[in-house]
């Protein structure tokens, strides 16, 4: 009651600070964090490192919630920036500083405490991370994240498997919780006529089963594992086509692209690109797919899939075999075979018209993982560090 009682008389001002909101997991929740916290309790200030991001749009203007840009102008502009910084949560003076991914969590360590932001909390999103698929700019900021991480007044991981991947690479996890990623049932459900329209678009029949990836084009993502088993998967079994969603970089962008001209596989494969009509796409599907091989904690997409009623063949990478609980099929990692296995398993439960399977997987993240019981968490946890 205490806290309650606080709030009543005075709202509590937190600065959210993340690099952009572009389309991304992190990204996206939190934007369903901020858009609903109880504006009656919080004012809401997002700073972005660049003014850029498809999802800037759902909450700019929108009542409780200001968005800053930090207008970084490039990945070496650090003095100024910061300076800037400063002088923005100078003026601000939040409450509560919550920044998300290591890059945001050193500015906001540094800058909030020269500023004596009262309060500041880390973001940790990633589990058994392997930062030597990166540059050295990734794994400079790992260790220093490692060194400051007593420092935080509070981090919140929205994995238990990255809690204990944070813990045994040196993290100070006694001030760490995990609070699971929501996922917003009410927007992420069950559209079959949606779902035509993009089989339409795909030039994909209706009797066709379609297993599909969706991710950005980045090693964690291990799309080589993905391809290797739609190579391995014997497409004379049944009518199948395999769809990959999402976009990225080069080089591995190029590697991957190569990989699947290699493979043979152009045929039985399409590349999409990134899509911003998601509900439509994960009902198009009738199987989605993790091949994850490291870096995940809580992949939304399985979430978001589940909520569509869309099942899920998924490796056993951060918390993804728990989202999934029973209702999915779980594999090793780096294991084509493996999955290739697991979608054959499934196939069959989907063919058993006893097994409601689809029903199943959405009422599992209804009742474990919805929007609602993620903005609680966070908001009591934001409101016991007063």
């Amino acid at each position: 009651m205490a806290y309650d009682n606080y709030t009543k008389r005075n709202s509590i001002h937190v600065f959210f600070l993340i690099r952009s909101l572009n389309i991304g997991g992190t990204e996206r929740q939190l934007v369903e964090l901020v858009k609903g916290l109880d504006k009656t309790r919080f004012k809401v200030t997002v700073g972005i490192f660049y003014d850029e991001g498809a999802l800037i749009e759902e909450i700019e203007g929108m009542p409780g919630i200001h968005v800053i840009s930090l207008n970084k102008r490039g990945r070496w502009d650090l003095a100024r920036f910061i300076c800037h910084f400063i002088k923005i949560l100078t003026t601000l003076k939040p409450h509560i500083l919550y920044s998300f991914l290591p890059d945001a969590n050193l500015v906001g360590l540094i800058s909030g405490r020269i500023t004596r932001v009262k309060q500041i909390v880390w973001g940790v999103r990633a589990s058994n991370m392997d930062v030597n698929r990166y540059d050295w700019l990734a794994r400079l900021s790992l260790k220093l994240s490692v060194f400051l991480s007593r420092f935080p007044n509070a981090l919140i991981a929205n994995s238990i498997a990255g809690k204990e991947f944070h813990r045994s690479i040196g993290y100070s996890t006694s001030r760490m919780m995990v609070v699971a990623n929501g996922i917003d049932t009410d927007r992420f459900k069950s559209d079959h006529s949606a779902g035509l329209r993009v089989r339409d678009e795909w030039g994909i029949d209706e009797k066709t089963v379609l297993i599909g990836l969706v991710g950005r084009l980045d090693p964690m993502k291990d799309h080589t594992t993905f391809l290797q088993a739609v190579k391995i998967f014997d497409q004379k079994e049944c009518s199948v086509c395999f769809v990959c969603i999402g976009d990225g970089k080069d080089p591995y962008k190029s590697e991957i692209h190569s990989l699947c001209r290699r493979l043979g596989l152009n045929g039985s494969l399409i590349w999409t690109g990134e899509r911003y009509d998601m509900i439509a796409v994960y009902n198009a599907m009738d199987i989605v797919t993790s091949s994850s091989s490291f870096g995940e904690g809580f992949p939304n997409v399985i979430g978001e899939a589940m909520a569509c009623g869309v099942p899920c063949v998924v490796t056993d990478v951060g918390d993804s075999a728990i989202i999934v609980g029973e209702i999915g099929i779980i594999v090793p990692p780096k294991d084509p075979q493996a999955l290739a296995d697991g979608w054959r398993s499934m196939l069959k439960r989907l063919d058993d018209k006893s097994y409601s399977i689809k029903e199943m997987a959405r009422e599992r993240i209804v009742s474990h993982y919805n929007n609602e019981i993620f903005i609680q968490k966070t908001s009591k946890m934001l409101l016991s560090l007063l």
